[in-house]
């Protein structure tokens, strides 16, 4: 009768192991896995998880304008919707401090979103911070005649750039104070011009330098001269358009 093989004595055999009560994990299948311990970190991560969807949503958009697949129209009001419901979780200090930016996000999230991360920057839709007659249209899109802008168009445009210069001769050097005003300056330019007037990429170049910025800070002595210098050459280059 041949012998059974040898054991080797570190190899364990079937009754072996005890299990030790103080170190066996009590697990009920049938509790629900709570993902937060507190109301505050729920909200915190339903506001990531809303940052998270309107980053891929405005991704979309942008390649969906590009097709040409969306009219202009619905397009400029679902991406400034987005805009501002990405400005709006972010009011929140407890959820911007968790955000960090743009490009923190997507690398712990593993995303790209160039063209989301691009809207984003500059906080504006294509259709306001370029001329509708912009290269991202695609070319089998015939161009419709635009009407001449009306004086009201044109007052309304004028008194924006004014409004503005005189936010800076007031000291008003905030980010909050001065990006809702400028806004308010390209988006009335465009309704009485899709030309690329001398000057206007200032325009564009100051509200991306703006966004940027924290809410409360400030511009400096010598930026908010900058500025004015800009905004006054630009609105020099708008009137000359109405020539």
């Amino acid at each position: 009768m041949t012998a059974s093989p040898r054991q080797p004595p570190y190899a364990p055999t079937p009754h072996s192991y005890l299990p030790n009560p103080t170190l066996t994990a009590k697990i009920n299948l049938d509790e629900e896995v709570k993902l937060s311990n507190s109301a505050g970190e729920r909200d915190l991560y339903d506001s990531l998880a809303e940052i998270y969807s309107i980053i891929i949503t405005l991704d979309g958009l942008e390649k969906a304008y590009i097709k040409d697949s969306i009219p202009e129209a619905d397009y400029t009001k679902l991406c400034n919707r987005l805009l501002n419901q990405y400005k709006s979780i972010l009011k929140d200090e407890t959820v911007s401090r968790e955000y960090v930016d743009i490009e923190s996000f997507k690398k712990k999230w593993d995303i790209e979103c160039p063209r989301a991360t691009e809207r984003l920057r500059v906080n504006l839709p294509v259709t306001i911070a370029e001329p509708s007659t912009s290269q991202h249209r695609s070319s089998n899109s015939s161009p419709q005649p635009r009407q001449a802008a009306t004086g009201s168009q044109i007052s309304l445009a004028t008194e924006n750039f004014i409004t503005f210069l005189d936010a800076l001769r007031l000291n008003m050097l905030s980010k909050d104070a001065l990006h809702p005003l400028l806004s308010e300056v390209i988006q009335a330019v465009n309704l009485v011009t899709t030309v690329d007037f001398e000057n206007r990429g200032k325009i564009i170049s100051w509200l991306i330098r703006l966004n940027g910025m924290k809410v409360t800070e400030e511009l400096g002595e010598e930026e908010a001269r900058q500025l004015t210098f800009d905004m006054e050459a630009a609105y020099a280059g708008f009137k000359a358009t109405l020539n």
